[in-house]
């Protein structure tokens, strides 16, 4: 494992912490200068800020939502983070007179908040849907747990004692298949192929008798 390059992690906190209060400075100022409330301009920056790091999270974690909700995250981090650079922007623009207050204005950055809560219920909405494969899988090993060997009747169990026993004859120049032989072949228990064994043996006995003699 490599150590850590604490300069490193020292200046990207720093860089944090100053880029993170300057944009709150400025996407406040803005919220001001649109009409909203002083007591309540902190709420834009924490929006968009949220936003951001929401969207950006399920970006990063590709093994925790579908495709779909990764590639919609990815659309919206990069959109948070557009609206923070131009929202701080617009605000330094309008403080040095620069633009002039106007409607358009004063109604994008009331939008704000409604359009960032209908985004991250989507974005909710995705993360909350398995991926295919993920599903199929599921279904997959419910439906194996679930299958249940069919029971064979002993009728059957006796017709194919005898082909076993037909084809070991033929292998192995008329030798009778032997109670292990009939165990592995039809994948059974021994006291039923003892059982299968015994009454192979009787057929056997029975035709000899039955046949004429010459």
């Amino acid at each position: 494992m490599r150590a850590r390059d604490w300069w490193v992690i020292v200046g990207m906190t720093v860089a944090a912490v100053s880029a993170a209060v300057a944009s709150f400075s400025g996407l406040r100022g803005l919220a001001i200068v649109a009409g909203w409330p002083a007591r309540l301009a902190w709420l834009l920056p924490v929006t968009i800020d949220a936003y951001a790091m929401t969207s950006a999270r399920v970006w990063l974690a590709g093994a925790l939502a579908s495709s779909r909700a990764q590639r919609f995250a990815r659309a919206n981090a990069t959109g948070a983070i557009a609206t923070s650079i131009v929202g701080n922007a617009g605000y330094h623009l309008i403080a040095t007179g620069l633009v002039d207050i106007s409607w358009p204005i004063v109604v994008l950055v009331g939008a704000v908040p409604a359009a960032v809560l209908g985004l991250t219920a989507h974005l909710h909405a995705l993360t909350s849907i398995a991926p295919p494969d993920i599903k199929e899988r599921t279904e997959v090993r419910t439906r194996v747990r679930t299958r249940r060997p069919k029971r064979r009747t002993d009728d059957a169990l006796l017709a194919a004692a005898r082909e076993a026993d037909a084809r070991h004859r033929a292998a192995h120049n008329g030798r009778p298949i032997s109670r292990d032989g009939l165990r592995e072949s039809l994948h059974i228990a021994g006291p039923k192929a003892t059982e299968l064994r015994r009454r192979l043996t009787t057929e056997t006995t029975d035709r000899k008798e039955a046949s004429p003699r010459p």
